[in-house]
């Protein structure tokens, strides 16, 4: 890579997987602002910014907020110590890849012998596909004490196999279509939203037992720490605030 190699905003995102518009948020809240100007006018990112831009990410993995991850680039952060925790993290969710590959690799040679599985060994695969990663599971330790983890693990382990479906499958696909009828510009409280959240609670409901608590605390992890829940660190910081404040309205209007 050559010093001089500069990146417009277009391609940098796309090759960080990141939106044009998270740049452009972060350009304007002065957390990484491109700093060349071409003869023409045009700004664009210098490898240095991209070095700066990769710290925000690692930073962004550990679950840091923006306003605390532009606090520790400015007093200046510890490239090796940097490096090592996003080793960590890496090395967490291979380990975790690598058990969920030794139950299915069981589960696999149990049903290709013609045998049953047996059930603890399938509610063992479904728990570690459907359970959060490393930083969510950490991030829902910061939110939730021990008795409200607990509560949600015994729901899903007695949820059994719908438990995969539910969190993997359905469940997403309610919160994308909420967030295309909000950026659509759909009154919360129409009916086709407040139906959204109904069953969305109605799940909730299933996974905490009913306890308003749990499910606060849940919200407030996604609401806080999304790159963490969603293991996706490209997640703005504010990804979840809209969303939930449209789903909130939502519920209001019932």
């Amino acid at each position: 890579m050559s010093i001089d190699q500069t990146w417009k905003v277009g391609p940098l995102a796309e090759a960080s997987g990141l939106t044009v518009r998270t740049l452009h948020h972060w350009d304007q809240i002065g957390l990484l602002s491109p700093s060349r100007r071409t003869a023409a006018g045009h700004r664009e990112y210098t490898e240095q910014d991209v070095i700066r831009l990769y710290q925000v990410l690692a930073l962004r993995r550990l679950g840091l907020g923006l306003e605390s991850i532009a606090t520790c680039l400015e007093v200046g952060v510890d490239p090796v110590r940097l490096v090592s925790e996003h080793l960590a993290g890496v090395e967490a969710s291979i380990a975790s890849l690598e058990a969920l590959r030794q139950r299915l690799a069981h589960i696999h040679g149990e049903l290709a012998s013609d045998r049953a599985p047996d059930v603890s060994a399938l509610i063992g695969a479904l728990q570690s596909m459907g359970s959060a990663g490393p930083q969510g599971q950490e991030a829902l330790r910061r939110h939730l004490d021990s008795d409200q983890l607990r509560t949600l693990r015994d729901r899903a382990a007695g949820l059994g196999p719908a438990a995969h479906y539910l969190l993997e499958v359905e469940w997403p696909e309610l919160y994308r279509r909420a967030e295309a009828l909000r950026l659509a510009g759909v009154d919360p409280a129409a009916p086709r939203v407040r139906k959204l959240v109904a069953r969305m609670d109605e799940l909730s409901s299933l996974f905490t037992g009913g306890d308003g608590g749990v499910s606060t605390a849940v919200r407030s992890a996604w609401r806080h720490e999304p790159a963490a829940m969603s293991g996706d660190p490209a997640t703005p910081a504010d990804a979840w605030h809209d969303l939930a404040a449209y789903l909130d309205r939502a519920r209001a209007a019932k």
